[in-house]
């Protein structure tokens, strides 16, 4: 598709956005997307969901990462050779946490997961002058 930078993969996270709600801009609902999904980027195998803890043990077999959410914790680190990554949250500061965002990429056959950590200015309002 002419000007598409990436595909876009999505799933079901928590229960703020009411399952019935539509969003704004298409007729998706929370209870319409998917729990988990099993995608595969050139070559690699990635099972990405929302809770760690609800992983299938046999649902992560035979993939090279797991990416989830949820605890809003950045976090990479690899089991028995899997990457387990956690790119942390880009919201609003939560539980003390650092505002974050996270990077795959792919080098030398391998995939090499990174947390950048977002700089974020605090304003205060000022009321404007009348």
């Amino acid at each position: 598709m002419p000007g598409m930078l990436a595909a876009l993969t999505y799933l079901r996270g928590s229960a703020r956005w009411r399952r019935s709600t539509p969003c704004a801009e298409t007729s998706i609902t929370a209870a319409n997307l998917p729990v988990t999904q099993r995608i595969e980027i050139d070559g690699f195998r990635i099972y990405v969901l929302h809770i760690l803890a609800e992983l299938d043990p046999s649902a992560a077999d035979n993939v090279d990462a797991v990416i989830y959410g949820h605890s809003h914790q950045p976090k990479i680190e690899t089991k028995n050779g899997t990457l387990f990554f956690n790119p942390g949250s880009a919201g609003p500061r939560r539980f003390g946490l650092p505002i974050t965002v996270g990077r795959v990429t792919a080098e030398h056959g391998k995939l090499r997961a990174e947390i950048i950590e977002l700089s974020v200015e605090h304003h205060r309002r000022r009321p404007i002058p009348a």
